[in-house]
């Protein structure tokens, strides 16, 4: 979803079945999505496992679009455990495959070291085939392929597999995950790895302390 569709009805969504939900947040540096901090909250409400996508303009600096971005769901309640982010990677900006994945890549980069998850990287086959995603393999692929048979998209390299596909696109954009509700949350943020890490941060700042004495 996005400013495009308006105002949504998640309650609705959610007695259709819809388990699960991504909001564009943002775009490029300082472009906010209008209606996200309202579908963040009203996928809340409604159980639906929440996702949040930022639409890259690779002619920018992606450091500082990957914080715009956080800052945009920052402001809209923030991440809880299951939460979801992704890349929309599917526009040049007239640049090169090399200089558009440099900049997917080092997007992806800041998330997975600032969130401790790998954001989901959605995109299309024509789009992968030219190399536009090289390098980009490790990360969740969330391919549009509507022209393929629900739950049978063909996956371009340099990915093996797929997490999410886009199978149609009217009304709405409509999606699969094909696996349980729990698999789904696992590949979200979760507020115990920031636990772990500032828990090993404390323990090294004590043992340097106790060194120097």
């Amino acid at each position: 979803m996005s400013n495009w569709q308006g105002a949504v009805d998640w309650s609705a969504h959610a007695a259709s079945g819809v388990t699960f939900g991504f909001a564009k947040a943002s775009e490029g540096a300082d472009y906010v999505d209008k209606w996200f901090a309202r579908n963040w909250l009203g996928m809340r409400r409604n159980r639906i496992v929440c996702g949040a996508y930022h639409f890259g303009r690779p002619k920018g600096d992606p450091f500082e679009q990957a914080r715009h971005f956080l800052r945009v769901v920052r402001a809209a309640g923030g991440l809880r455990r299951g939460d979801l982010l992704a890349l929309d990677l599917e526009t040049t900006d007239d640049l090169s495959p090399e200089r558009v994945s440099r900049f997917a890549r080092y997007w992806c980069y800041y998330i997975e070291r600032r969130c401790r998850m790998r954001p989901i990287v959605y995109t299309f086959q024509n789009f992968a085939g030219k190399g536009y995603c090289e390098g980009l393999g490790r990360y969740p692929l969330w391919i549009a392929s509507p022209s393929r048979p629900k739950g049978r998209p063909l996956v371009p390299s340099p990915w093996r597999d797929w997490t999410i596909h886009q199978y149609s696109h009217t009304p709405i954009d409509r999606n699969i995950f094909l696996g349980t509700r729990r698999e789904l949350i696992a590949l979200g943020f979760d507020p115990r790895d920031r636990r772990e890490q500032r828990d090993r941060r404390d323990r090294r700042d004590r043992r340097d302390r106790r060194d120097r004495r």
